[in-house]
């Protein structure tokens, strides 16, 4: 099993949503968070001044996949997200060792 984490724009939200709902994903955890990049953040301008954003807000989407269906979830993330501008995001795909379902104590793949 895998955990695959996905930072993105906001607007993209939607759509990397439907994208993973079309090929069968029923369940994804997403956060709201900050952080910056190559980019270093940007400058806005306010009422005539000019301030910097050094954190830039992004969400990040949380998804387990058995390792069968990896490949399949980064294709429709990266479809989904893809602006073609910096900024864009990243994708972490990590190990899981164990998933346990609370309520009913089921492990493994059964759980997620």
């Amino acid at each position: 099993m895998k955990k695959i984490e996905a930072i993105v724009r906001h607007h993209k939200v939607d759509e990397v949503k439907e994208a993973l709902i079309a090929i069968g994903f029923q369940g994804m955890t997403i956060t709201e968070v900050r952080g910056f990049g190559r980019q270093r953040g940007h400058t806005e301008t306010y009422r005539g001044t000019e301030y910097t954003v050094d954190f830039v807000p992004k969400v990040k989407i949380e998804i387990v996949v058995g390792d069968e269906l990896l490949d399949k979830a980064i294709s429709a993330i990266v479809t989904a997200a893809k602006t073609g501008q910096v900024g864009d995001g990243k994708i972490f795909v990590s190990n899981l060792a164990e998933v346990v379902r609370v309520r009913t104590g089921e492990t493994g793949a059964a759980a997620i």
